[in-house]
């Protein structure tokens, strides 16, 4: 069974920024995909983030580009994910999951419990 340990949320204020962690129990090298999921307050849980090929490829949805990135280390099977210029709409849980496998299809299989990010104005 594969853990998943987000850390490095919290409070913050608006415009300022977090680095969020998830460190992986398994070998991120041969994880084919591992993503950041966000649930804000009465809306579904979306994807927004996510890495494929153990790290190779990166994804971001087009709004949250050139405020967030994300980047993985292999070395500490750790993904990260770097936000800048918060706003109160980012506040939400925010998890991370990952896949069973090293190749296609992505399915995730391993998810964290999550970890609360606040942007107050």
């Amino acid at each position: 069974q594969v853990q998943l340990v987000e850390s490095g949320g919290g409070s913050v204020q608006a415009g300022g920024s977090l680095r969020l962690s998830c460190e992986s129990s398994a070998d991120t090298a041969s994880t084919y995909c591992i993503s950041w999921f966000r649930q804000v307050p009465g809306k579904e849980r979306e994807r927004i983030a996510g890495t494929y090929s153990g790290g190779w490829a990166t994804w971001l949805p087009d709004p949250l580009r050139g405020r967030f990135s994300v980047s993985q280390d292999n070395a500490k099977n750790t993904l990260y994910l770097q936000m800048n210029q918060l706003n109160e709409s980012d506040t939400g849980i925010y998890t991370c999951a990952a896949s069973a496998g090293s190749s296609a299809p992505c399915e995730y299989t391993y998810w964290g419990q999550g970890i609360q990010v606040t942007v107050s104005s």
